[in-house]
């Protein structure tokens, strides 16, 4: 048994291996029983957690004739360009 400590905010965190096993991502919605023996918690909504390898290819950048390098890029580098044109 797991023990969870109430905040001042009436705020509970649950341990991550039980996020995981049951699916709840960030805004994942539970209802909260209440029965003779205590509290019951039940998940009302799952929340997926995005796999960014899926997004990959979405964003075109300009071909410059040469490979790209991940260690490279300098983010520093793009926004001064944007502000400039």
């Amino acid at each position: 048994m797991r023990e969870l400590t109430v905040s001042s905010k009436g705020q509970i965190v649950l341990p991550a291996d039980l996020r995981r096993r049951h699916g709840m991502g960030a805004g994942a919605k539970l209802e909260v029983v209440e029965t003779a023996d205590g509290l019951t918690l039940r998940v009302l909504r799952f929340v997926e957690n995005a796999d960014v390898a899926a997004y990959a290819g979405m964003i075109k950048a300009r071909p410059s004739g040469q490979p790209r390098n991940l260690m490279d890029f300098d983010p520093a580098s793009t926004l001064a360009v944007k502000t400039r044109g």
